[in-house]
């Protein structure tokens, strides 16, 4: 059974040691990669081939619905480094993860859908009010196949 190592949070030599030793791919999340410099370790230009890539996770936020409640200073570093304006997002951020050296790329539906954070999946440690969003086959907008063919062609991903 395919098994990814969740090496998000502090990641110790212990942690990589364990993901290294039974070859485990680790996780990049393209929502952490903005809160710093350019060594930031989610940042794509420094992934290795065996990981996996996701714009975010069930517990994020969705991508537009973080790009439109980060700092201005980040949302301008995120355009900068995606060479994007902020009305394209998230798509600039869903195509970062497909063009990226990363072996594999993960893309939660509402992001996909361009849906803001009312479509949060899960919150963390709230009890109440989580896991309620359901995709619905109506809100495929005309043309997203297309749009998604085309990047699983441009970078190899077929």
């Amino acid at each position: 059974m395919p098994l990814v190592a969740e090496d998000l949070g502090i990641i110790t030599d212990e942690v990589r040691a364990l993901r290294d030793k039974f070859n485990l791919p680790g996780m990049k999340i393209l929502q952490f990669a903005f809160d710093s410099g350019p060594d930031n370790p989610y940042l794509p230009h420094n992934y290795v081939e065996h990981c996996v890539v996701y714009t975010g996770t069930h517990d994020n936020n969705t991508s537009l619905g973080w790009f439109q409640e980060i700092p201005e200073h980040v949302r301008y570093s995120v355009c900068e480094y995606l060479q994007a304006t902020p009305h394209e997002m998230p798509w600039p951020l869903i195509e970062a993860a497909f063009k990226s050296r990363a072996r594999w790329a993960i893309v939660p539906m509402q992001d996909v859908l361009t849906l803001d954070g009312k479509h949060r999946m899960n919150v963390p440690g709230v009890e109440t009010g989580n896991w309620h969003w359901r995709f619905e086959w109506s809100q495929l907008p005309p043309g997203l196949n297309d749009k998604l063919r085309h990047f699983c062609h441009s970078y190899g991903r077929v």
